[in-house]
């Protein structure tokens, strides 16, 4: 499925979660956007803790192929794809935030699939198929981190599945989260001469340098590391990298309207995601 949206973490990129793939979004928060405070005289635009605003949020991807017959349960649009016995029980997998994974048939329009990593539960999805078959409602919950976050987003059928498979199967394409909680969009930005920091309610963190050193980020159960230099006043370029290979590239603006706007370009499955966070 897709990412799972947060911009406290698209800002940077900190998850990457989902039956088929996993994300973040940074966002704002309108109702406080008339009052928030601007950026101290001297300091850095980009400075402060933003929140994303979910409205704005948008999605350029590819549809999600699922297909659930025969007992077993597959995703090949997947980063990377999923192939898994759908019998309620834990199966060994090799995924960057999962080393076993459980897909259950709940009935014959609802589906859960739970991941676990060193015997800990990091990831469920619930996913449910309309009466008429159209659309896709997926709750989840990431407790891979201190805090967890939890959401709800909706995928319109784009093609039927074969005969005789579950609903869930056929393909789908990602709408924008229709709610993710506040651990999921909240990030404290802060910027020196040299680095800029970041942290999540969930428990995410870096303390980048700007000269595009690797950084582990903390928290992060998948080995993602940072790399961040710096654009302009209150523009940064985060490059993301799991097992050497870049994951994600994030481009992270202060505008002239004081807002942040947010680019993830995802080099695994090609999506891009953008959206706009207020200032708290």
């Amino acid at each position: 499925m897709h990412k799972t949206i947060t911009v406290a973490m698209a800002a940077a990129s900190l998850l990457a979660l989902s039956a088929c793939r996993q994300t973040t979004v940074a966002n704002e928060n309108a109702a406080g956007n008339a009052a928030a405070p601007a950026a101290a005289a001297g300091a850095d635009p980009i400075n402060g803790t933003w929140k994303t605003d979910l409205a704005s949020v948008k999605i350029d991807m590819k549809p999600d192929q699922l297909l659930l017959q025969g007992g077993q349960f597959s995703c090949p649009t997947c980063t990377p794809p999923i192939t898994v016995a759908a019998d309620g029980a834990f199966h060994p997998v090799d995924r960057p935030y999962a080393d076993h994974m459980s897909v259950k048939v709940d009935d014959d329009h609802n589906v859960t699939r739970t991941n676990q990593k060193g015997g800990k539960t990091t990831y469920e999805q619930k996913f449910s198929v309309s009466p008429d078959g159209k659309t896709l409602t997926v709750n989840f919950s990431d407790t891979s981190g201190t805090k967890p976050v939890t959401g709800t987003y909706k995928e319109t059928r784009t093609a039927p599945g074969p005969a005789g498979a579950h609903a869930i199967s056929g393909s789908w394409q990602a709408q924008a989260p229709t709610n993710v909680s506040d651990e999921g969009l909240m990030v404290t930005l802060s910027a020196d001469d040299d680095m800029l920091h970041l942290s999540t309610p969930s428990g995410q963190s870096y303390d980048a340098k700007l000269d595009g050193t690797e950084t582990p980020i903390k928290g992060d159960i998948g080995g993602t590391t940072a790399s961040v230099k710096k654009l302009g006043p209150g523009s940064y370029e985060e490059t993301d990298k799991r097992g050497g290979k870049v994951t994600d590239v994030i481009t992270m603006t202060v505008e002239a309207d004081g807002k942040l706007s947010v680019k993830d370009e995802n080099k695994l499955n090609g999506s891009t995601t953008t959206s706009v966070a207020n200032r708290q």
